[in-house]
């Protein structure tokens, strides 16, 4: 073992390297040295446990390189989505159209009149030029933005119902990812939840029985990530808001995955949209900016402007509020939606959904021969028809008619199929598919840049 330490170079040594020396004045010196360090430390361990140097020990210049590129390489990774989600909350939910791109990097760039309002020359407040833009869309009275729907949840009810009850039907105490549950955000926000009706039916009556006077609230929230069938009932919104008027006690919604497009037109599965709930009388709707928006992460709250000045005013909207690169983002994704007739072809999230299956399967023909050319020996390769997914932590159970490349073992083991996946996800720009009934699916639908998707595989 003496031998093997004495084989180890010195960091002196090392950095008189003339190869060495091009790393530092590419990488500076402190970074250098420190990698240095780690390989030399390294080396020992080794040398400890296995008693032998590693591999690398032939070039200590070529070792430090490696590591130092890999440092400099993002944790944020562009992928191939070859998964068959659209909206997947793992690889970043909704793709930002090329004007949103824009936007945001001229106010990275920039000072920008965030709080400035530039006719009074004084402070101003960041939410107003898209709340106006919002009321546009959607005919409510004012806006708030926060940074994603969960918040848009927590900051109504802790404004609006401290201490105080909220009646939300037992059928809609939904769980979405992360284990974000309702119950539990009201907890969070101090309210005391009143839970009304059962798991599959709930009528009117049981919201007016439940209203008494330390009652707040009533909710309603969209059950988009799950579906109940069969001897079912729930209470509509405007019957809701009616009910809330008479009362005196504001109706709230929370919409999740909001969209203000009618979907069917498009052949979509039809979402409940903002407009309409706002036309039903809701008081207040929230939903999100990266899901069927198609926009950044936020949340959005439309409805009442007595309601959204108390949220204002709150301080967990400050907690909560949205830097100047979302709201940039956010405003050009929602601009786009003033001239509907070009949506399809502008915002890439809707572009992808309405995907027809015979574009997608002359996609997979003009890429079969260079996937059978680099997998063909091991695996077999075929087209084959498929069911996408909108959305993973919403619309899972709607699906869309699509066609994958799927790639099977010739000797039958799994273990290759994994070995695959594995490689496919250490290419340079990686690619993640799914393992289902003994193959890997490369499903196309969100399948944009072919021309790299093809130098990527051939490499």
């Amino acid at each position: 073992m003496n031998t093997l330490f004495s084989q180890l170079p010195s960091i002196d040594s090392l950095l008189r390297d003339s190869a060495v020396q091009a790393l530092t004045g590419q990488y500076g010196h402190q970074q250098v040295v420190t990698t240095l360090r780690k390989l030399q430390q390294e080396a020992r361990e080794q040398i400890l446990q296995q008693q032998q140097l590693p591999e690398w020990q032939v070039d200590w210049p070529q070792a430090a390189e490696q590591r130092l590129q890999a440092q400099q390489q993002s944790a944020l990774r562009p992928v191939f989505n070859l998964t068959g989600t659209v909206l997947h909350t793992n690889l970043g939910r909704a793709l930002l159209s090329e004007s949103a791109v824009e936007a945001v990097a001229c106010v990275m760039r920039s000072p920008v009149t965030l709080e400035y309002a530039l006719d009074e020359a004084e402070r101003g407040h960041r939410d107003r030029t898209l709340a106006d833009l919002l009321c546009q869309l959607t005919g409510a009275e004012d806006a708030c933005i926060v940074n994603n729907n969960a918040a848009a949840v927590l900051l109504m009810l802790a404004a609006l119902a401290p201490g105080q009850e909220v009646v939300v039907s037992r059928g809609e105490l939904v769980e979405i990812g992360g284990a974000f549950r309702i119950p539990d955000v009201m907890k969070q926000a101090g309210c005391q939840l009143a839970e009304v009706g059962t798991t599959n039916r709930t009528h009117l009556k049981d919201y007016r029985q439940a209203v008494g006077e330390n009652t707040a609230l009533l909710m309603k929230v969209h059950t988009s990530n799950y579906q109940i069938e069969g001897f079912t009932s729930a209470v509509e919104e405007s019957d809701l808001a009616a009910l809330g008027r008479e009362l005196n006690v504001p109706v709230i919604t929370d919409l999740g995955s909001g969209s203000l497009i009618d979907l069917s037109q498009y052949g979509l599965p039809a979402e409940p949209m903002p407009q309409q709930l706002i036309a039903a009388g809701v008081s207040l709707v929230s939903f999100s900016g990266d899901k069927l928006l198609g926009g950044p992460q936020a949340g959005i709250i439309v409805g009442k402007k007595t309601l959204i000045a108390r949220l204002q005013q709150h301080p967990l909207k400050r907690a909560l509020r949205v830097d100047k690169m979302v709201l940039a983002a956010l405003e050009a994704t929602l601009k786009l939606y003033l001239q509907p007739e070009k949506l399809a072809e502008q915002l890439p999230t809707l572009r992808l959904l309405t995907r027809s299956q015979a574009d997608i399967r002359a996609q997979a023909e003009r890429l079969l021969p260079a996937l059978e050319k680099a997998f063909g020996e091991q695996f077999s390769l075929e087209i084959a028809a498929c069911s996408s997914q909108i959305g993973s932590g919403s619309l899972p159970v709607d699906l869309l008619p699509g066609m994958a490349v799927t790639l099977t073992p010739r000797d039958g083991r799994g273990s290759a199929l994994q070995q695959l996946a594995a490689t496919l996800r250490q290419l340079a720009v990686p690619v993640i598919g799914r393992i289902q009934a003994g193959k890997l699916w490369l499903d196309l639908r969100c399948l944009q840049e072919e021309a790299l998707f093809l130098k990527t595989i051939a490499r």
